[in-house]
């Protein structure tokens, strides 16, 4: 019953991360007016709303104009709910498991904005480098996952100033811009939440990530060693990388 619950919550924070991923890049306000077709702008009744019961019912259609709805809707619902429902099994009823619960809708919002947009939301990083930071001076915590509060601070700074530099000296000898700043505010979240030790590891894996999933677009000329990507993905993937190896790497460390 408790799986089936953290489901369902799952699910209905994916359905606020679609709200967040449409709104936040047009500056609309997140709580404010009802959701509402995107093509016709009807609007769509709560028991159009229900995560993944109202889509599979729909067919993927908005039922008054019949006009296919984005699966993205439906992904997210999905990548939400089985977050949730992974991180409660792995680590039960804690104060972790709350603390990855907002870490995963977070990296959910970001990641998909991004991926779209190109940018990083100011609201999202900026209420994470608060939590991340507040948060390593619980004790309690598992030290070896969350720093303490010297280490967070320290991970904050550096991940900033990494990806900070590289902005700066690329834009200074090539006269434009290599990296988003939005990209620095990510990754100095990431510190405030898993500490300088984790900037390596993070920055590593998602260069790899970036390459890998390059090449075959750079083969077939679709996109050059210029086109600009989304970066924010590879960062998320990146830390989620080394989240689920850190017992590894604390081993070769």
């Amino acid at each position: 019953m408790f799986s089936l619950a953290v489901f369902i919550l799952g699910s209905l924070w994916g359905s606020f991360c679609n709200v967040c991923i449409y709104r936040l890049p047009e500056d609309k306000g997140v709580i404010t007016g009802r959701s509402h077709c995107l093509n016709c702008k009807s609007k769509i009744s709560w028991y159009d709303n229900i995560p993944f019961i109202s889509f599979l019912i729909l067919r993927g259609q908005c039922r008054n104009c019949k006009i296919k709805i984005d699966y993205q809707y439906f992904l997210v619902e999905s990548i939400a709910a089985l977050s949730f429902l992974a991180i409660f099994k792995i680590y039960g009823l804690s104060t972790t498991t709350l603390l990855f619960f907002i870490l995963s809708i977070s990296f959910i919002i970001i990641f998909f904005i991004d991926l779209k947009h190109l940018i990083i939301p100011n609201e999202i990083t900026y209420s994470m480098m608060i939590i991340g930071f507040i948060k390593s001076f619980d004790p309690y915590l598992n030290q070896s996952l969350f720093p303490n509060y010297f280490h967070s601070l320290v991970g904050g700074v550096l991940g900033y100033l990494i990806i900070w530099s590289i902005y700066y000296f690329y834009k200074k000898f090539k006269n434009k811009e290599g990296m988003g700043l939005g990209d620095a505010k990510l990754l100095s979240a990431i510190g405030f939440w898993f500490g300088w030790i984790s900037i390596p590891f993070i920055l590593i894996f998602s260069s790899v990530l970036a390459i890998l999933i390059s090449i075959p677009s750079l083969i077939n000329k679709s996109k050059t060693m210029t086109t600009q990507i989304p970066y924010g993905p590879y960062l998320i993937s990146g830390c989620l990388l080394y989240i689920i190896l850190l017992e590894q790497i604390q081993k070769f460390l």
